[in-house]
């Protein structure tokens, strides 16, 4: 899953497309470059970036989904808003990247209305910028088996036949030291495996560390590749596709990891 990111809020600089043409270029670049599907957000989920209206994220989502969509690229819409993923599903979008848990039955019936996709994300407040209040868990897999339970049974019940799980280490929760941050990130995908007893596919947003990796920030992802890859993670969400594609690839040639399906 390759992101084009609208917001110019977003910290992966990399990753801002600042114009639908530039948006545009982005995803049909990592299309060819191997990505499977194409995630486009206009809002940055960190808690202190600025919020942007349904009304403004659709003027920025709308024509990059429309143009991505008639050249056949698979398009997944960040959002936790209805409005705005009816609007990207109207316009061509196939999966919601669902960043909230507030309007999950509106959400759901969306998107078995439209026959697309939804990647569930762990949120522990309404949606991705409602931090939680209470400090991280030693074991948060037990929080997370129950809530996406009960949500991918209620997606399943509205008719969505495409459904994936997203543990949301890239949002939601309280751990203002970087390198600890980093520690439990890595220690969720390692551990993702305990998640797979819900059969449905793993999808992770790869981290970043930029306190670890500093000047080598965009080698970080294919590190974190490693580690999700090794948690049984399915579908890899990156801003470095051709980087991030290479590592999974010489895992599956190595005796690492069994090979991957047929495209």
């Amino acid at each position: 899953m390759g992101v084009v990111n609208l917001s110019r809020d977003s910290t992966y600089r990399e990753s801002v497309a600042p114009t639908t043409a530039s948006a545009v270029r982005r995803g049909l670049v990592m299309a060819a470059q191997g990505a499977d599907l194409v995630d486009v957000g206009a809002e940055g989920s960190d808690a202190s970036n600025a919020r942007v209206g349904a009304e403004e994220q659709e003027a920025q989502l709308l024509p990059v989904v429309e143009r991505l969509a008639a050249e056949g690229v698979l398009v997944s819409v960040e959002s936790y808003t209805p409005r705005t993923v009816e609007a990207c599903l109207r316009a061509g979008a196939g999966v919601v990247n669902l960043t909230g848990s507030e309007h999950d039955e509106e959400m759901f019936a969306l998107a078995a209305e439209h026959d697309a996709g939804v990647v569930v994300c762990f949120v522990q407040g309404t949606h991705a910028r409602d931090l939680a209040t209470d400090d991280v868990e030693a074991d948060p897999f037990p929080a997370m088996e129950e809530q996406f339970a009960a949500r991918v049974a209620a997606a399943r019940a509205a008719g969505v036949r495409g459904i994936a799980i997203d543990p949301g280490l890239g949002f939601g929760f309280r751990l203002d030291d970087p390198v600890g941050r980093a520690r439990h990130q890595s220690s969720v995908l390692l551990s993702s495996f305990r998640l797979r007893r819900l059969g449905v596919p793993l999808c992770h947003a790869l981290p970043t560390a930029y306190d670890l990796f500093e000047e080598q920030l965009r080698t970080a992802e294919g590190f974190f590749a490693v580690l999700s890859s090794l948690g049984g993670t399915g579908i890899h969400r990156t801003h470095e596709v051709p980087h991030v594609l290479a590592v999974l690839g010489a895992m599956h040639e190595l005796p690492v990891l069994p090979p991957p399906p047929a495209r």
